[in-house]
């Protein structure tokens, strides 16, 4: 049996991963994969990217399941055109993707169904934005309508701050590298933040281990906010409570919601959480796909046969199964390149990579291979992920197999799992 991963993060090393673990599997093909994923066990790079020739490969090899890592093909229909030539591939249609492509469209969407989120107000006309953050004040949250790579969000904590942001993303038309014809401005919510990440097959729902990300680039969560700089698993702060109230208020109103528009959702669904005091929950936004960082930590600690899971939802029969979890502690830090999260530094050599083990992995993101060296290709980097048996235990283990790791213009966070460790 042969599998293909699109993508070439984190998220996507982290997937292959844990497939190729799978008893009896042939091959497992990522496209276009990075560094990590060529030197992987039973893992190969397929230099791909267009949908069409990514259709032919999985024709021509034979492949029994693809899942797809990034919220950008997934957006321009990879899914819809897989279905439409017979194979079997695990993501939603560009139609259902509009969740995450589109903040107007998921916001419009939530309030029909009625599922918790921050008000809102949505504008294509700057004049009119910059009026609503008038009347509004701040703090104030201010975000770009299509896929903006996580940078499309600015937490205005001034009046001027969110005019700055309107100005950006409507004057520039160009956030994350897609244009921005609308903004999406929202109330600032009070609370914690967590990813509530579950498997959809168009009905059934299984929910995945709960995680905690930390967007902002400095260590405290100041700086701007990224794709994410680490994150661990499982989040203290998903208390059975806060679990429940997340999938009876939040989880399955989108899914049937989804499904009475005429839209069934199938695929990885990721709704950011905004926890209250009183355990109550609102949506800060969904993703079509697994998290980058969440995935690696998630990954390190899935037991179950992952394969077997995504045969179950490709077949609709997510109901029948369960997933496993190693009843430890995984976290994982980010190694960002010089200049992230503005335009990255590229082309520096890593050195000092660390052997992966069942307790410990390096996953690789933003890396290629040239001449038998290892050089730096984007913003995040690499994500060292350990397990322990408690999150100070996890945390000592990732920053422990940093030590050594080294490439210039490294930076990362010193304090990723504080928030776990506060409590």
């Amino acid at each position: 049996m042969r599998l293909l991963v699109i993508g070439s993060g984190g998220r996507e090393h982290a997937l292959a991963w844990r497939l190729a673990k799978t008893p009896g599997l042939q091959k497992v093909f990522v496209a276009p994969g990075n560094a990590g994923t060529a030197h992987e066990h039973g893992v190969e790079n397929v230099d791909l990217a267009d949908p069409q020739a990514l259709a032919d490969f999985a024709e021509q090899q034979g492949v029994a399941l693809t899942v797809v890592g990034p919220e950008a093909p997934l957006a321009g229909g990879i899914v819809n055109l897989f279905r439409a030539r017979g194979l079997k591939i695990f993501g939603p249609t560009r139609e259902a993707a509009q969740l995450e492509s589109s903040k107007d469209f998921a916001k419009r969407f939530m309030v029909r169904h009625g599922i918790p989120t921050a008000r809102f107000a949505s504008f294509a006309d700057g004049r009119a934005a910059h009026a609503y953050v008038e009347q509004q004040g701040a703090p104030i949250v201010v975000k770009a309508d299509g896929l903006a790579a996580g940078k499309g969000v600015v937490v205005a904590l001034s009046v001027a701050e969110a005019h700055a942001a309107i100005d950006s993303m409507l004057g520039d038309k160009r956030v994350g590298g897609q244009e921005t014809a609308r903004v999406v401005i929202e109330e600032y919510l009070e609370g914690e933040e967590a990813s509530f990440i579950v498997m959809v097959d168009g009905k059934n729902v299984l929910a995945l281990a709960s995680s905690q990300d930390h967007k902002r680039i400095g260590d405290g969560d100041r700086g701007p906010n990224t794709g994410g700089m680490g994150a661990y698993s499982p989040a203290p702060v998903v208390t059975p409570e806060v679990h429940a109230r997340t999938m009876r208020e939040i989880i399955l109103p989108t899914v049937r919601g989804m499904a009475a528009d005429g839209i069934p959702y199938t695929g990885f669904l990721y709704a950011g959480l905004m926890i209250g005091k009183d355990a109550s929950v609102k949506t800060v936004e969904f993703n079509c796909r697994l998290g980058d960082p969440e995935t690696q930590p998630i990954m390190m600690r899935l037991k179950s046969d992952l394969l077997n899971l995504l045969e179950h939802a490709v077949a609709g029969r997510l109901d029948e199964v369960e997933a496993s979890w190693d009843r430890r502690v995984a976290l994982g830090v980010v190694l960002a390149a010089a200049n992230y999260p503005g335009q990255p530094r590229t082309g520096d050599v890593i050195l000092g990579l660390p052997p992966g083990s069942d307790d410990s992995h390096v996953f690789h993101a933003g890396t290629t291979g040239k001449d038998g060296r290892i050089l730096t290709s984007g913003g995040r980097v690499l994500c060292v992920t350990a397990l322990g048996d408690n999150i100070r235990q996890a945390q000592k283990r990732a920053y422990d197999a940093i030590v050594g790791i080294h490439f210039d213009g490294m930076q990362y966070r010193r304090d990723i799992g504080h928030r776990a460790l506060s409590r």
